[in-house]
């Protein structure tokens, strides 16, 4: 909806950013992750907690201790691979132990749900619940948003999809309750908590059935966030703040899953970020629905994804650099020697050099 008030529709995006580029970071910690997204996590407070804001790193580093590095270099990564198949406990726990304090992990829920079974009848709950009997528990206080993402075929149901918002647990303790009625089918189980944290749920939508007024209130009843999904592709656009958190997937712009950002793409992006951060809307705002109540303030979770890889870290740090106020570095080089003096990763490296061979 427009601010005259026109009719509730989504907007194709393709004149609104020059330059919006697919950013996805292969940064696997086991064999067991196949793909994850480096983004950038600023809280309504308008900061990072306790994080350096320089670079991740896809290419320095040895792939086994990617994660590691890029965790001391980004606020979040989403996990991707849980969208393909269940994870395990134990790879829960490794990717808790790579990461330092403050880190935060978004988890991407199965396709399984979400693409196959499509939230037809009472298998695709009890998929849900061996989601969360998988071992994202091992995220402990570092787990964030569960990104559901529905693919372009699923046309929007209003009682199906009010049944499924209310069956997602809007914390830890009501995830474990569901977790202990998993069937067979989750081999390695985890459903004890150490803590009883809230949760958060992001939903993406590839359908324009979907705009529609309905699905922004499901939404806010349930407060969950409406994902801002940019792509090119026949994709629907919105920006509804339908939660006290914005979650941002740039799929891209002239080119789907690839390329780089261009510096008037991220000034627009870093100038949203901080409108939606400090609780308000963009006065250019694309809405399906009316305006959301200005709010105090909201987390604001930004994933770039790309197929290279090397392109995703770089952007994400030089969209950061915006969000602090500093000059952005000129060059990839520049930015791989602000990584470099980051005092964080510099400490990581000594820790393991290689040893110097002096002989044959």
């Amino acid at each position: 909806m427009d601010r005259a008030g026109a009719a509730p529709n989504c907007i194709r995006w393709p004149a609104t950013f020059p330059n919006k580029e697919r950013k996805r970071c292969r940064i696997s910690p086991t064999e067991a992750d196949k793909f994850i997204r480096c983004g950038e996590r600023r809280t309504a407070d308008g900061g990072n907690p306790d994080r350096h804001l320089g670079l991740a790193l896809c290419r320095l580093a040895r792939q086994k201790r990617e994660l590691e590095y890029a965790s001391r270099a980004l606020s979040t990564i989403e996990i991707n691979g849980s969208h393909y198949a269940l994870q395990t406990p134990a790879s829960y726990h490794a990717w808790y132990e790579a990461t330092p304090p403050g880190f935060v992990f978004s988890v991407k829920a199965p396709r399984y749900v979400t693409h196959i079974l499509r939230l037809k009848d009472e298998r695709s709950f009890q998929a849900i619940i061996n989601f969360f009997a998988s071992g994202l528990f091992n995220l402990r206080e570092k787990l964030g948003p569960i990104l559901w993402q529905f693919p372009p075929s699923l046309r929007f149901d209003e009682a199906r999809f009010d049944a499924f918002l209310r069956a997602l647990p809007a914390d830890t303790e009501a995830a474990a309750a569901l977790a202990r009625r998993h069937d067979e089918h989750v081999r390695n189980v985890q459903t004890a908590i150490d803590a009883s944290r809230r949760m958060r749920h992001a939903i993406e939508i590839r359908n324009d059935s979907f705009c529609d007024e309905r699905f922004i209130d499901l939404l806010r009843k349930h407060k969950a966030a409406l994902v801002i999904s940019d792509a090119v592709a026949d994709w629907p656009y919105a920006e509804d703040m339908t939660a006290d958190f914005t979650y941002m997937r740039l799929h891209g712009a002239e080119v789907l899953y690839g390329g780089e950002y261009t510096d008037a793409a991220l000034d627009r992006w870093a100038q949203r970020v901080q409108t939606w951060s400090a609780g308000g809307e963009p006065p250019d705002a694309q809405r399906i629905a009316k305006p959301a109540r200005q709010s105090a303030g909201r987390d604001v979770y930004c994933y770039f994804d790309n197929d290279q890889k090397v392109r995703a870290p770089f952007d994400a740090a030089r969209l950061m650099n915006r969000l602090r106020g500093h000059v952005p570095p000129g060059t990839s080089d520049d930015l791989q020697r602000a990584l470099w003096s980051s005092v964080d990763l510099q400490a990581l490296l000594k820790t393991h050099k290689r040893p110097h061979k002096t002989g044959p």
